[in-house]
């Protein structure tokens, strides 16, 4: 379970202080999480402080009980939080099997590596050998990162903007992963996203406007709420 507790964050601009998050409070215990709001809100901030990427100005994280607030990407990474990029980092001389390798935490073979990528929709054999590089797509490498934390079986798997700067065809093969993942990680998924269909099968849904948390429901009590606010609406896709 994931505890914030008046989380914020601010920045200093040639304007002066500019507040990017606002006593954020929020309980994270469901399977699958999505924040969502206007762009500019705080989202993709919120996940990297939830990350360890960023420090928060002030408030307290709490992963399982334990304060993670000042602690490193690597501390958390090792008490179970993995986080994926909206641009995957790509890795020039570095294979997908050991990228998977390196997630597992332990040696994997080839089979147990290709278990991993076939459950992202990926074709394992063509590329449990490929180099991490230029000439996979932003679909594949997408998919791949979810082959790693699928390996790593966190407890809180971040996911920034997972639909951002990839095709139609890949965009719903994502959807397919995540719906899997739905039904079977044990750990909490949490996602920024402004996708409907990732909406759609949120087990909780947390509305985030102007740094600050308006709402958190169910899909059924958040989905109109979105549907009516023009500002809201207009950055959904379907």
């Amino acid at each position: 379970m994931l505890e914030l507790k008046n989380v914020c964050y601010s920045v200093e601009t040639k304007d002066g202080v500019k507040d990017i998050l606002k006593n954020v409070s929020l309980t994270i215990d469901d399977r699958f999480v999505v924040i969502t709001g206007p762009n500019g809100s705080g989202k993709s901030t919120l996940a990297k402080i939830i990350a360890g990427i960023i420090e928060p100005t002030s408030g307290q994280i709490l992963l399982d009980g334990v304060d993670i607030t000042e602690m490193s990407i690597t501390e958390r990474a090792n008490l179970g939080v993995s986080f994926a990029f909206q641009q995957p980092v790509r890795f020039k001389g570095i294979t997908v099997h050991d990228l998977i390798c390196l997630a597992a935490g332990r040696e994997l073979t080839i089979s147990q590596a290709c278990e991993f990528l076939s459950e992202c929709g990926l074709c394992a054999k063509d590329y449990v050998n490929r180099e991490v590089n230029a000439s996979l797509s932003g679909g594949e490498l997408k998919r791949i990162e979810i082959a790693m934390i699928l390996a790593r079986g966190t407890k809180l798997s971040l996911f920034d903007e997972p639909e951002a700067g990839i095709d139609l065809w890949s965009f719903n093969s994502l959807i397919k992963v995540f719906e899997n993942m739905h039904r079977t990680i044990k750990g909490n998924i949490l996602i920024i996203s402004h996708q409907e269909r990732i909406l759609n099968f949120a087990d909780q849904i947390v509305l985030l406007s102007d740094g600050e948390i308006k709402k958190v429901g169910k899909q059924d009590e958040i989905m109109p709420l979105i549907l009516g606010s023009n500002q809201v609406c207009e950055q959904i896709k379907v």
